[in-house]
């Protein structure tokens, strides 16, 4: 996978050298270029903003040095070989970034990073390039940041690990909060290692019965019982079709039951009284 980065502050990137993205690099995994907005400047001063258009505070990203940056990248990287890219912009203003985004993420073979600061890009650049390549503008939450250089580390590292030979154990990611499939609406429950007991509070006695039905189903308790607690938004919106008996008996226990008169759809609902004793 091909990535490339434009922002203003380089230096802020320094962390896709370590960790797991920092091995992929090196392996050849991921082939990752940061590149400077104010190297298409053609002033002294390398201006990237002016004052907005209606008026209002703050400063907007200008037109010319994303669109030259821009051009340059995507000719760079077709005369390399690469091919299909997609432009990512993180915004607040853009869709949830979430496991599924990340899993469609990882599927493409280029992506463009193009994180803002001020008040944003003038809207025309990105309505420029969505006619030359999909744009997926992101938001890692409901909160607003200095700029989307934070969202950029974010992003890549979610997709990064998704690729094939980047995780040591590449089943590490199927039983994640979040994972296509039976995890695709819950939270990971708790883990426990080594040793056994520490300072009076003792790893749960099924995780050393080497009874791998007993783990299985204790371990899907635990990520419904840490889900309601947590983001009981994710229960609500989940298909009933997602729960087997034993999710329902386990729901049931912590407060849970199908809708009534069987609205929206039969999902499940807190019950008034909550949780059985």
């Amino acid at each position: 996978m091909r990535l490339d980065v434009v922002t203003i502050f380089p230096e802020y990137l320094e962390p896709l050298n370590v960790s797991l993205v920092g091995k992929a690099r090196a392996r050849g995994q991921l082939d990752v270029h940061i590149h400077d907005l104010r190297s298409w400047t053609h002033d002294r001063h390398h201006t990237v903003d002016d004052t907005p258009y209606g008026g209002g505070p703050g400063m907007v990203m200008k037109t010319e040095p994303w669109g030259e940056a821009l051009d340059d990248l995507l000719a760079h990287g077709y005369e390399n070989g690469a091919g299909a890219p997609a432009l990512i912009v993180p915004t607040p203003s853009g869709r949830p970034f979430t496991q599924q985004l990340a899993v469609e993420l990882s599927e493409r073979p280029w992506l463009i990073f193009t994180p803002a600061r001020y008040e944003g890009i003038d809207r025309r650049v990105i309505d420029e390039y969505a006619t030359r390549m999909p744009v997926y503008e992101v938001s890692i939450g409901d909160y607003v940041l200095a700029g989307g250089e934070a969202a950029v580390l974010v992003v890549t590292e979610a997709v990064a690990r998704l690729l094939p030979g980047v995780l040591g154990n590449a089943e590490s990611h199927q039983d994640d909060s979040f994972a296509p499939g039976a995890m695709a609406n819950l939270l990971e429950g708790p883990v426990y290692t080594k040793p056994p007991a520490w300072r009076d509070r003792e790893v749960p006695e099924v995780l050393l019965s080497g009874h791998h039905g007993r783990i299985a189903r204790w371990r899907r308790d635990e990520a419904l019982r840490r889900t309601t607690a947590n983001r009981p938004d994710l229960i609500e919106r989940c298909e009933p079709s997602a729960f087997d008996k034993k999710d329902r008996e386990m729901l049931s226990i912590l407060g849970w039951a199908p809708d009534p008169d069987g609205e929206p759809y039969g999902r499940f609902w807190r019950r008034p009284e909550g949780m059985e004793e």
